[in-house]
């Protein structure tokens, strides 16, 4: 008879994966339930694009500009007082009932928010739609 001085051959460990696809599954479900799938509300709104050229004279342009105090002047005249409603009166005999006018405010980099605003209403009351800003290139030209 012979003897086996062999130690015996422990058993491979085997990895059992069924605990682990349980497990992962279960966080996949928790990740899906918990997830907010949020749409961002947002302004419909057309940005303006630069442009090289200066902009041509159109007729129908009525010019607001807005001083660092916030005093007003539409198409050059100065308007007397700070109100929206003596504004809203310029900005209509400005458009002379041509509500297709465009509305350009022209302000100046430090006049208070409000007084834009001011301007903003002033043009929605006096029924006119198109508004736009003019803006300063960085060598010093208007619009």
């Amino acid at each position: 008879m012979t003897m086996n001085f062999r130690k015996p051959r422990p058993e491979e460990p085997e990895i059992n994966l069924i605990p682990f696809i349980d497990v992962l599954l279960v966080i996949l479900i928790f990740l899906m339930l918990t997830t907010t799938y949020s749409k961002f509300t947002e302004l419909q709104i057309s940005l303006p694009i630069a442009d090289s050229e200066k902009s041509k004279d159109h007729p129908k342009e009525i010019i607001v500009s807005v001083a660092a105090d916030g005093r007003y002047a539409v198409k050059g005249k100065p308007v007397d007082g700070r109100s929206v409603e003596v504004l809203t009166t310029e900005l209509s005999a400005a458009a002379n009932g041509a509500e297709d006018s465009i509305v350009i405010v022209s302000a100046d980099a430090t006049a208070a928010h409000q007084a834009v605003v001011n301007v903003m209403d002033a043009a929605r009351r006096a029924g006119l739609a198109k508004l736009t800003f003019a803006t300063q290139t960085s060598g010093g030209e208007g619009r």
